[in-house]
C-alpha cells in the first residue's frame, strides 16, 4: 500500500493530499471534499506513511496495518471509528495480534479505523503488486539498455567537441 504524498494535519479533520509546495506552505487537497487549502510550516503534518504502531517487537508500519485490514475485510471497509472500545480494540487485536496495548491509545485506535475508510472510500486504498512484479515493470531489457548505451556512444562519436580559446591573464598592478 502506498500512503506516499498523504498527510494528516494537526487541528484539522481528514486527510490530505500534497499537490503543489510553495516556499512556507503546502497546497494539499481533501481526500474528502477535494477543497485545496494551504498548510503552513508552523502547522504539525505527519505523513502516512511514516507513521507506525506500537507492537511488542518491531513497530508496524501503517500501511502494513492497513494492509491487513484490507485482506480481512476483503478489500471492503473497516469498522467504523465510533464503535465501541471493545469492538475496535478486539478488532485491531486480530489484524496486529502483537500491538502494544499500552502504549497505543483508543484515539490512536479510532484514528486508524477512520484513516483505513477515508482512504478507502476516496480510492486510494489499494494493495500493491508483489515485489518481484513491480521489480520487473520497473527494470527495463538488458536489449534496451544495451540499444540506449549503442545509441549514446554513435552520437558522441560523431558531433566533435568544442574548444574555448585560452583566458587571457591580466595583470594586477599594486600602487
Amino acid at each position: 500500500m502506498n500512503l506516499t504524498g498523504i498527510i494528516a494535519i494537526s487541528g484539522k479533520p481528514g486527510l490530505f493530499k500534497v499537490v503543489a509546495q510553495g516556499k512556507s506552505n503546502l497546497i494539499v487537497e481533501s481526500l474528502e471534499d477535494g477543497k485545496k487549502i494551504p498548510a503552513y510550516s508552523t502547522d504539525r503534518i505527519s505523513a502516512l506513511e511514516d507513521i507506525s504502531v506500537y507492537t511488542y517487537e518491531e513497530d508496524a508500519l501503517l500501511s502494513s496495518v492497513f494492509d491487513s485490514i484490507f485482506k480481512k475485510e476483503n478489500g471492503g471497509i473497516a469498522p467504523s471509528h465510533k464503535e465501541d472500545k471493545n469492538t475496535l480494540e478486539n478488532y485491531l487485536l486480530e489484524v496486529l495480534p502483537n500491538y502494544d496495548q499500552e502504549r497505543v491509545y483508543f484515539s490512536d485506535v479510532k484514528k486508524i479505523f477512520q484513516w483505513y475508510n477515508l482512504l478507502h472510500k476516496s480510492g486510494n486504498i489499494v494493495l500493491d503488486t508483489p515485489v518481484e512484479e513491480a521489480e520487473k515493470e520497473a527494470k527495463p531489457s538488458k536489449k534496451a539498455n544495451t540499444a540506449k548505451a549503442e545509441a549514446t556512444t554513435e552520437t558522441t562519436e560523431e558531433t566533435p567537441k568544442k574548444t574555448r580559446a585560452p583566458r587571457k591573464k591580466t595583470e594586477k598592478t599594486v600602487e
